[in-house]
């Protein structure tokens, strides 16, 4: 797949998601927060857009996986976003775009696509580690950087990267048992390709509906949310307000035509 055609697909997706609705819980076209709005994800769609096609193309071009430089592209991204808004909207969302972007890159099929975001995150660097960090720093997110072991906010926390040797993957792994993110990121994705994927995908080809991007969008989101528990809520709200909250996505899915779901 070429790099301008990847970029785009990242920047679709992204408005895509934002612009779902009604979503619970989160921005929407019709829904703001206090301190973001939708205007704010609809920029960061657009501004991702030159981020998204260096990586697919430098991974492309390399040797070894180890030289794609992740972190770094995760970084640009966040910065150039920070540029234009004053809030985190999608340091997440660039943490799994770009190891798919750089694997969709080298996959001559889309099956091949998980399976190389796992080779590129098992070759992530230490560097890749530390640009990591600049980003999260950068975007201000809390939850990811609150472990004592190798700290995001810590002053030394550079420099225990490198004594340590702790590669973008290791610092992902310590996080893995509590954040979602995390896990995904060093187990290739599992709710991305095996829940998220199968699921837009089968209602995109079993309706007719005009609106079928949305609601596959947002049939998606709910989905996951029925089977996932969301740890954003988790460290905001508490294990069992996020627990609760996946069991009344499961209650709402019950009623879902099982036909567009095949």
């Amino acid at each position: 797949m070429e790099a301008k055609e990847i970029a785009k697909l990242a920047q679709i997706a992204s408005v895509l998601e934002v612009s779902g609705w009604p979503k619970p819980g989160n921005v929407h076209r019709t829904r703001n927060f206090d301190d973001m709005v939708f205007q704010d994800f609809a920029i960061s769609a657009v501004v991702i857009g030159s981020t998204m096609e260096e990586v697919a193309s430098q991974a492309k071009e390399i040797d070894d996986l180890s030289k794609a430089e992740l972190g770094r592209y995760i970084f640009q991204a966040v910065n150039e976003t920070n540029r234009w808004i004053e809030t985190n909207t999608n340091l997440g969302i660039m943490m799994m775009c770009i190891p798919i972007a750089a694997a969709a890159s080298i996959s001559d099929s889309f099956d091949e696509i998980q399976e190389n975001v796992g080779r590129l995150m098992d070759a992530t660097t230490v560097e890749d580690a530390v640009n990591l960090y600049d980003a999260i720093n950068v975007a201000d997110a809390g939850g990811m950087g609150d472990q004592d072991e190798f700290d995001v906010m810590s002053e030394k926390a550079k420099d225990e990267l490198r004594a340590n040797n702790q590669t973008m993957f290791d610092v992902l792994e310590i996080s893995a048992g509590w954040d979602r993110l995390a896990n995904e990121l060093t187990n290739k994705m599992p709710v991305c390709f095996e829940i998220g994927y199968p699921c837009f995908s089968s209602f995109w080809k079993n309706s007719d509906d005009v609106d079928v991007i949305n609601k596959a969008t947002v049939l998606t989101f709910m989905t996951i949310l029925s089977q996932i528990p969301d740890t954003l809520i988790s460290r905001k709200y508490g294990n069992e307000v996020a627990e609760s909250v996946s069991q009344k996505a499961s209650e709402i899915m019950e009623f879902k035509d099982d036909e567009l779901f095949v």
